[in-house]
């Protein structure tokens, strides 16, 4: 693999991230696919398939970075650039990135244990008690009530994670089947 192929196999990641993420500018209108989105997915492709860890870390986080000013903008007419528990948004996504990092090889099981442990994830950080507020006691008992309530919010990342899963994860190996450069040197030796 040369530098050229690098850089188209990049560009190609970049690329499949960026559509998937236009599907999260969707579900804004409506409230019953709340959480269902590609940015779980995103996270954990990013993870498994930049050979340069930093460049997943980045494309991810700036592509919900930017989904996000678009997102708040939709809801408010304002641009926001940093909101109230952004830190601990962006804090997950980046631990999703890490978990992808650790698919040595890329099979349905390995992709959905990411997938569940990404949703785990998600669920335990978002809804720790000193960041949803006042709605819930900031004890151990408030804390369970709010991730009860967010039940059906993480089951929406669940299907949102499998479904962009399939097609990111699908997608892209089907492509490396056929176009070398997407592989990576190490699956070009073997």
């Amino acid at each position: 693999m040369n530098k050229k192929d690098t850089i188209n196999r990049n560009i190609i990641l970049i690329l499949m991230i960026v559509v998937a993420a236009a599907f999260r500018l969707i579900t804004f209108k409506y409230k019953e696919l709340s959480n269902f989105t590609p940015v779980g997915a995103i996270a954990v492709f990013g993870g498994v398939y930049f050979t340069e860890k930093w460049k997943g870390y980045v494309t991810v986080l700036l592509t919900l970075f930017t989904t996000d000013i678009i997102i708040n903008y939709l809801y408010t007419s304002k641009v926001t650039l940093w909101y109230s528990g952004a830190a601990w948004v962006y804090l997950c996504f980046a631990l999703m990135v890490l978990v992808g990092s650790f698919i040595k090889k890329v099979n349905v099981l390995n992709v959905l244990l990411a997938a569940v442990a990404s949703v785990l994830i998600h669920w335990l950080i978002i809804d720790l008690p000193f960041l949803y507020g006042t709605l819930y006691p900031h004890t151990l008992a408030g804390y369970g009530q709010s991730l009860v309530k967010a039940i059906p919010f993480e089951k929406n990342m669940v299907l949102g994670d499998m479904v962009f899963g399939l097609l990111l994860f699908g997608g892209f190996e089907l492509a490396k089947t056929r176009y070398t450069f997407l592989r990576t040197q190490k699956q070009l030796a073997l």
